[in-house]
């Protein structure tokens, strides 16, 4: 199954945990992933979504600013699994004929990703373990667990989110 095309939707805070979360949109559907991240993440997110520039690189920036002096460009990361409650990512990246997937944190790929222009996607498998829907084989979230994330992104106000797109 192709990965799914998504975009950065919005970054909110849990009210619960006070932790930052990213939250990807299918491009063509309607479909979210919530990600809870990790604050400097959500700063390093943020402040290109705002298109906020700093006299002197962030971290995210410096690894962008060593990839294009080394010829090497980013045409897209991927959310490409969800174990024991942790996503993973995977960064492509190209440099001539050469390409290499690099582990990534999904907010530190949606970070590089934002930065470099790269497409965002998501595996079908990660959605629906995310998003698990009753009598569905992939599901392996129990019903407390299930109740516990509705009533997370129910709480959820959308006014609230700090950057929406």
């Amino acid at each position: 199954m192709a990965p799914i095309r998504m975009n950065v939707h919005a970054i909110t805070i849990d009210q619960h945990s006070n932790t930052p979360i990213l939250i990807l949109k299918e491009e063509d559907g309607e479909r979210t992933l919530p990600i809870w991240i990790g604050l400097l993440e959500a700063t390093a997110i943020a402040t290109e979504l705002e298109k906020i520039s700093f006299a002197r690189p962030m971290t995210h920036d410096l690894a962008i600013n060593l990839l294009k002096a080394m010829g090497i460009t980013i045409p897209k990361i991927v959310v490409n699994d969800l174990h024991d409650n942790t996503y993973y990512a995977l960064i492509t990246l190209e440099q001539g004929d050469k390409t290499i997937e690099v582990d990534a944190r999904p907010s530190d790929a949606v970070a590089l990703a934002l930065r470099a222009g790269a497409q965002i996607y998501v595996e079908e498998d990660v959605l629906l373990k995310s998003q698990p829907q009753k009598g569905t084989p992939a599901t392996e979230i129990n019903s407390d667990e299930e109740k516990k994330w509705a009533e997370i992104l129910e709480e959820l106000d959308p006014e609230a989110f700090k950057y929406k797109m």
